[in-house]
């Protein structure tokens, strides 16, 4: 193959990849999330879904596929054709965690899932019941610590194994106090009971329990932020606590099924980038619940989940948290 065919060639590969490029999307794209409606997760999919779809001209749904830690929806998305229209928003539970906890996956999510972009950072809260006799943080710890064999807090979270389920393990395990885990599919299930005294502790989004603070119902005793939240700024951080460690708080990203061409996963990640660090997407939808917007490109999305899933291998065997 002589130069000028070897550059021909080249030409028309680029030609096709720019109207691959651009002619996507050229149907509805789907976002599946592990969790049912009205949680952060969902919030996150639906708000960035609306933003997005009015930038590629196409609209977005969301498929809400809760349960087992969000191994449900992170295998449909791995299973489905690497075309770009079908893709996952999600913690990094199913991306980085779940590896470890499971003894076998129905999905690989080295192999068979692609990072598009790390969307935003969410702290996670411990709340308890207005009617728990603990007030702070400090009380709680000392209530829990003195209960005796059959008299064990009860602490909720969105489900075995997941971003909420690992601070609350990672917790006992640090205090050194026995508690009884009460899973649930999602945070809005976990709210209701919470509110309504069946459980006497969760960890939860912050976003999903600000409401309920603010409206007490319930009451947010620690939140694991780098500093201390504007909305609730009486809260004192795990950070201020010496529990850092616990790993409160989780990232909402966007994958995709490994396959998918280069130039979709460029648009897709550019477009989510653009609308995460738009400031009035911010003011509207992450600030007044404590997000923190992040909106990677794929690369960085990659190198960040190369450098965190050791450092979830690790927490997971210290909290002890085992689903099979």
């Amino acid at each position: 193959m002589n130069r000028r065919t070897v550059l021909i060639a080249a030409a028309c590969a680029a030609m096709s990849s720019l109207a691959h490029a651009q002619a996507f999307p050229a149907k509805p794209v789907t976002f599946v999330v592990g969790y049912p409606a009205g949680g952060s997760v969902d919030g996150v999919a639906r708000s960035l879904g609306n933003r997005m779809a009015e930038k590629l001209g196409q609209s977005i749904v969301v498929e809400n596929k809760p349960g087992a830690s969000e191994t449900l929806a992170a295998s449909q998305v791995a299973k489905a054709r690497p075309d770009g229209y079908t893709l996952l928003i999600s913690t990094e539970a199913p991306i980085t965690q779940n590896q470890f906890l499971y003894k076998s996956l129905n999905y690989n999510p080295d192999t068979e899932l692609l990072p598009v972009s790390i969307l935003v950072r969410v702290p996670v809260a411990l709340a308890v019941p207005t009617q728990f006799p603990a007030e702070s943080f400090t009380a709680f710890l000392k209530d829990v610590k003195a209960r005796k064999a059959g008299q064990e807090v009860k602490f909720g979270s969105a489900g075995v194994g997941g971003v909420t389920h690992l601070p609350a393990a990672m917790l006992a395990t640090k205090a050194g106090f026995e508690w009884v885990h009460v899973p649930y599919k999602g945070s809005p299930p976990l709210l209701q009971d919470l509110i309504a005294g069946r459980v006497d502790a969760a960890f939860t989004g912050f976003s999903n329990v600000l409401p309920h603070h603010t409206s007490g119902r319930l009451r947010i005793i620690g939140v694991g932020a780098g500093s201390r939240i504007k909305s609730i700024p009486n809260v004192p951080t795990f950070r201020e606590l010496g529990l850092q460690e616990i790993g409160a708080e989780y990232i909402i990203m966007l994958s995709a099924p490994a396959g998918t061409p280069p130039d979709v996963l460029e648009k897709l990640s550019a477009t989510a980038k653009a609308v995460v660090q738009e400031k009035e997407y911010q003011d509207k939808y992450l600030e007044p619940v404590g997000l923190e917007p992040i909106g990677s490109t794929a690369d960085e999305a990659v190198k960040y989940i190369a450098a965190d899933r050791p450092l979830q291998r690790e927490r997971i065997k210290v909290s002890g948290a085992k689903l099979d």
